[in-house]
């Protein structure tokens, strides 16, 4: 599968899924632009391939996302990638917390999505990373569940309004990934329960039936295939990869 003068912009591309996203993309032939708010990651990334190159960019601001786009140039596969989690049971869960997760995880998807639709001419692929918190709850992190419903929501919506153009738009939800985030929460679920970092990261292994975090590099082939020949026809679909936990 060639990419060969296509142009992919995947936002969050400087660590985890969205790095891996980068360099599967830039192997495969295409022009990549990765684009964060931590230019030094993103920096580091695009020193791995001379395919890609860095933008910095907020996509909870709304001029910063439309600046991100500009510098891109057109993009023919746009991935909105980039995401944050926060763990708080409901009783002591902030508005501030409640904010901040609904900004990154679902305004910025859509206004990812938006600007990216907007600017394509033709064929086009829109991608969302979202979760399996997307299609099911888990306690303590309700803003974050909340906001990846949204996310599978609007794919939903999105996929019908552009059904009868050459584009389509697909939701990956990913079980918890072998990735910094994720190091992250096994960090914090130790230091809450009184657990050996390798017991909390068992616990979030135990949550897929095949009892393993899932590689970023599974999602990254999704993503490939849903932009390849063949995937004309998979339009608004949430596309699970828990190993049956969904």
């Amino acid at each position: 599968m060639s990419f060969s003068g296509k142009r992919v912009l995947i936002t969050g591309g400087g660590s985890g899924a969205g790095e891996d996203l980068a360099l599967g993309f830039a192997h495969a032939g295409a022009e990549v632009v990765i684009a964060g708010r931590r230019l030094e990651a993103l920096q580091a990334v695009a020193t791995r391939s001379t395919a890609i190159r860095a933008v910095q960019a907020d996509v909870t601001d709304e001029a910063s996302v439309a600046a991100m786009f500009r510098a891109a140039g057109p993009c023919d596969i746009v991935i909105a990638n980039a995401g944050q989690a926060d763990s708080a049971v409901m009783a002591k869960t902030t508005l501030a917390q409640w904010n901040a997760m609904i900004a990154v995880n679902l305004t910025g998807v859509f206004l990812t999505l938006r600007d990216g639709l907007n600017q394509m001419q033709g064929w086009g692929r829109l991608i969302a990373v979202a979760s399996t918190a997307g299609l099911k709850g888990y306690a303590k992190v309700a803003p974050y569940a909340a906001a990846k419903h949204g996310v599978i929501g609007l794919t939903r919506s999105l996929a019908l309004e552009i059904a009868r153009r050459p584009v389509t738009v697909n939701a990956l939800c990913p079980g918890f990934l072998d990735t910094p985030m994720t190091e992250h929460s096994v960090q914090v679920i130790a230091e809450k329960t009184g657990r050996t970092l390798a017991e909390a990261r068992a616990a979030l292994e135990a949550m897929n039936p095949q009892n393993r975090l899932i590689a970023p590099a599974e999602v990254t082939a999704a993503a490939l295939w849903l932009c390849g020949p063949g995937s004309e026809g998979i339009n608004g679909q949430a596309i699970t990869i828990a190993g049956g936990e969904v």
